[in-house]
């Protein structure tokens, strides 16, 4: 009886509540990369902007929360460039494959907090 339960309530969450691992999202970056300019006609596009576009909108939260506590999440140099769809890919292909079962939105902070430390 209550595996059943369990299921229906899975199958209730919707998907952007559920969060994506680096492996699913490496995986459907890959798939598309592959399919050139087929990847304009799937939805796995979509799936992984939506992705991207929620820890950006956690993180600006997250942030501006931090800074007025008076502890910034990532420290960037004045002037700083922000990173690339190129050098992000590259940053969370560099996480060793056994790794790779956390969240995104756990990489996307630990890549920014390597990236931009705050002095202790």
């Amino acid at each position: 009886m209550l595996a059943p339960m369990l299921v229906g309530a899975l199958i209730a969450v919707p998907a952007s509540a559920q969060a994506m691992t680096v492996h699913e999202f490496l995986t459907k970056a890959s798939a598309l990369k592959k399919k050139g300019v087929f990847a304009l006609m799937s939805s796995d596009i979509g799936v992984l902007k939506g992705e991207v576009a929620g820890i950006m909108k956690d993180y600006a939260a997250d942030s501006a929360a931090a800074k007025r506590a008076g502890r910034p999440l990532i420290c960037p140099p004045a002037g700083t460039k922000k990173m690339s769809q190129s050098e992000f890919m590259k940053s969370l292909e560099a996480i060793p494959p056994a790794q790779r079962d956390m969240s995104m939105k756990t990489a996307f902070y630990g890549i920014l907090k390597k990236r931009y430390p705050c002095p202790a």
